[in-house]
């Protein structure tokens, strides 16, 4: 992909102004055709997000859709101007109203359209993630009362029976606050953007996220939750565990290759020119091997 496509990109995860732009007048048609509702398993949904393939329809997040007997729970809202796209997919599978948002992490291509919901829905988020979000413009004044209404430190668990939820906080990586959801009965676990895409992962330093410790998150996650064997990611279709702990493995080595570039007084632009994992992971990208280069130089300092 061209250096300017991974630019908009981020520049809609950083700020969201490329993403609230291109939605005042509402989604456009090919965009909302992108968002589709897949079932996970049982009474789990996705509706389908954007990689990094096509920005001009780029919608946000992989949103989870998970019917219980009381109402439907959603993790994560996209990129703002999708929450009646997201009602309109949930309308094909039940009739039941949203009761819930659970925010993985602060990012606007995941909390976008938490304003486009009524205040009465219950938002939570890990405490960080609510700091984060705070700060945010989406959130200021009037879209204050948007923000979570409930937060956790470690872990947290909603529902019981088969209508259970568990979310887990294991440390800093993408940000320092990012949400990873169990549904217990469905064997089934959402990571957000902490598994996005086969590619180097998006290190927002700003708000509390670390290259260098990726990986040890990564791995508490595997260390704690058993139970599972697929995953709802960020960016990307349904993936393993075994796909995640390859991932960990990868960002074990590309840390490692980072360093070792940096040790040896190579620029960013060098390093992300001859670091090339590809050969060792197959199907991985190169595309944002750039901004997590700078981004871990930026840690070693």
């Amino acid at each position: 992909m061209r250096r300017i496509h991974v630019l908009a990109l981020l520049l809609v995860i950083l700020g969201g102004t490329l993403a609230a732009g291109a939605c005042r007048g509402g989604p456009s048609k090919a965009a909302m055709d992108a968002a589709r509702i897949e079932q996970v398993r049982g009474n789990l949904y996705m509706i389908t997000g954007s990689g990094l393939e096509n920005p001009s329809t780029f919608s946000g997040g992989n949103v989870g859709v998970f019917v219980t007997e009381n109402g439907v729970v959603i993790v994560d809202t996209k990129v703002p101007g999708y929450g009646q796209v997201i009602l309109d997919r949930i309308k094909t599978v039940t009739d039941k109203p949203v009761t819930m948002i659970i925010n993985t992490h602060t990012h606007d291509d995941h909390t976008g359209s938490n304003a486009m919901f009524p205040a009465s829905v219950d938002i939570v988020a890990h405490e960080n993630t609510k700091a984060n979000m705070a700060k945010m413009t989406l959130f200021k004044g009037d879209g204050e009362k948007h923000l979570p209404k409930r937060t956790y430190t470690d872990t947290m668990t909603i529902g019981s029976g088969k209508d259970r939820i568990d979310l887990y906080y294991f440390g800093r990586a993408h940000t320092n606050g990012d949400t990873w959801i169990v549904f217990p009965a469905l064997r089934v676990m959402h990571t957000g953007d902490m598994f996005a895409w086969k590619d180097a992962p998006y290190l927002d330093l700003e708000n509390g996220g670390s290259g260098l410790e990726y990986a040890k998150t990564v791995g508490r996650a595997l260390d704690t939750v058993k139970d599972v064997d697929t995953l709802v990611v960020g960016h990307s279709p349904l993936r393993t565990v075994p796909e995640l702990r390859e991932y960990q493995q990868f960002m074990i080595d590309f840390v490692a290759a980072v360093q070792a570039a940096k040790t040896a007084g190579k620029s960013v632009k060098d390093a992300t020119r001859e670091i090339d994992l590809s050969s060792k992971y197959q199907g991985y990208k190169k595309d944002l091997y750039g901004d997590a280069v700078q981004a871990i130089y930026s840690e070693l300092k």
